[in-house]
């Protein structure tokens, strides 16, 4: 399989935690975690979540956006495909790699600064990126998009955990949910659209470019809304654990790595030991954080974060989900485009559905009865389930699948919102103000290395039934049998989500 039709993952971020919560009077435990009171936003209240998601959107839109230009950057870089390979992962793990970083220094030197800073870094690099001549050029500046979005991310749920409060944060966290639920079908959609249209000839350059003026825009506006960082007394302030730092950068990178370039180097023995190296970093990594919180000093992961209510339940549904989230959109671009020979513009926009009905979801499960809020989860990977089902029957003949297809994309943005937002609110919402940039970091790491790991398990399940065959029949095969991994991993997803009690992590 030629690495040009290969398509990314998903990328989120998690949910920032509530303050002390008000009194409530839901009678579902979880629904009293995230009832935490009425709030009423200030006047540029508005604006200020319109600048901050906007920073998120375009960042989370970098990882998408670049897939279905792949083929038009390879003919126009003449990049081979492992270049062409590191083109597509390069920001993904920067940006995974460095989130936990990130969050960390924003807590150190203050969120709107990390903002600023990160939101110049990546508008800066979209540029260069837009412009680049040679294919090592554009690696190398990806990294660096990467990088800047790892800064600005984290501090979006911190800006949100400080300015919103109550139902505000409420409403805050739904449109924050939406638009990272949007960001990946949005992504190859716009992909599609520019690379299709060509604008004054540009071929592939427009998908970075895009970026330029929408991060000037918000560059002009963020210095006049974000409010100013509190001065932090010097003996709150927490250091940076550069020997966490690095332990956990070289593990993230051990284990990202191979995932990405497994499948395109033929899973060579370097990625294998790669990937056991990882497991063995990242134990010296808890060493090395559990020596330090033995010794007073402030880890990268606060263990309060690791034993709030519902933290270790919502790492596990979230790996699941943004597994079944990755592969699927893997998957099936690959079918349509290489089986059914659809446009990349085509193929974008089909995702469009998801996208809408994912964000649709996020924006508005808060609207159903209190006492539902803890059971959305289990039902909303259950729904995931059954629309991955509908899809795969849809498919399996070899045509476009008619309007059970559709009917599928729609079940499945409904069942991955449902079990998306209200994890993030249910379960995180006792994580104590002073932990939120340890927790957006995690989160954000984790959810990414399911991204990763969806790719490359589910992905590949779907790239090894196919090997060399061609045809929409022998596409539509090996789509089916990937479903069949899909479906289970849903169900386990299901099982996991139901899980109560405190050993659990229950979000009540």
């Amino acid at each position: 399989m030629s690495n040009d039709t290969l398509s990314g993952a998903a990328s989120t971020a998690p949910a920032t935690p509530s303050t002390a919560p008000a009194p409530v009077t839901a009678t579902d435990p979880a629904a009293r975690a995230v009832a935490t009171g009425p709030g009423r936003p200030g006047p540029r209240s508005g604006l200020l979540l319109g600048t901050i998601l906007g920073g998120l959107f375009m960042a989370l839109l970098d990882v998408f956006i670049v897939n279905v230009a792949a083929p038009t950057i390879r003919a126009d870089l003449h990049a081979s495909g492992a270049a062409l390979q590191m083109v597509v992962a390069g920001y993904t793990i920067a940006y995974a790699v460095l989130l936990i970083t990130g969050a960390r220094l924003g807590d150190l030197l203050g969120h709107r600064r990390m903002f600023l800073t990160g939101l110049s870094v990546f508008t800066a690099a979209s540029l260069a990126c837009g412009l680049a001549g040679t294919t090592g050029e554009l690696i190398g500046f990806r990294f660096v998009q990467g990088a800047g979005s790892a800064l600005m991310i984290p501090q979006v749920l911190s800006l949100l955990q400080l300015n919103f409060r109550g139902d505000a944060r409420t409403r805050a966290m739904s449109a924050y949910s939406a638009v990272i639920a949007s960001g990946a079908a949005l992504g190859q959609s716009l992909g599609g659209v520019l690379v299709s249209a060509d604008l004054f000839g540009t071929g592939w350059r427009p998908v970075f470019l895009v970026n330029v003026p929408i991060g000037v825009v918000l560059l002009a506006l963020a210095p006049r809304v974000l409010p100013k960082d509190p001065r932090t007394a010097p003996e709150r302030r927490r250091g940076l654990d550069l020997p966490g730092l690095v332990a956990l950068g070289a593990a993230v990178t051990l284990l990202t790595v191979p995932l990405v370039l497994g499948q395109e180097e033929g899973w060579p023995l370097w990625g294998f030991v790669c990937l056991g190296l990882s497991v063995l970093v990242f134990a010296v990594f808890a060493v090395v954080e559990r020596r330090l919180t033995r010794r007073g000093g402030a880890p990268l992961v606060s263990g309060r974060v690791l034993r709030a209510p519902g933290m270790i339940r919502s790492v596990a549904l979230l790996m699941l989900a943004m597994a079944v989230n990755a592969g699927f959109l893997f998957a099936v671009a690959l079918h349509l485009q290489t089986g059914l020979g659809y446009s990349a513009l085509r193929t974008g926009l089909t995702f469009a559905i998801t996208a809408v009905v994912f964000g649709g979801t996020s924006l508005y499960w808060r609207r159903l009865p209190s006492r539902w809020w803890g059971r959305l989860a289990p039902a909303g990977m259950g729904l995931a389930a059954l629309a991955l089902a509908v899809v795969g029957l849809a498919l399996r003949g070899g045509g476009g699948g008619g309007a059970a297809f559709y009917a599928g994309l729609v079940l499945l943005g409904a069942g991955l919102g449902l079990s998306f937002s209200p994890t993030f609110a249910l379960a995180l919402a006792q994580v104590a103000p002073q932990d939120a940039a340890d927790a957006s970091g995690l989160l954000a790491t984790v959810t990414q290395l399911g991204q990763l790991a969806g790719v490359a398990t589910l992905g590949t399940v779907y790239l090894n039934r196919l090997g060399s065959g061609v045809g929409a029949h022998h596409s539509a095969h090996a789509y089916a049998v990937t479903s069949v991994a899909l479906i289970a991993v849903a169900v386990l997803g299901v099982v996991v989500a139901s899980v109560r009690g405190s050993s659990a992590g229950s979000a009540g």
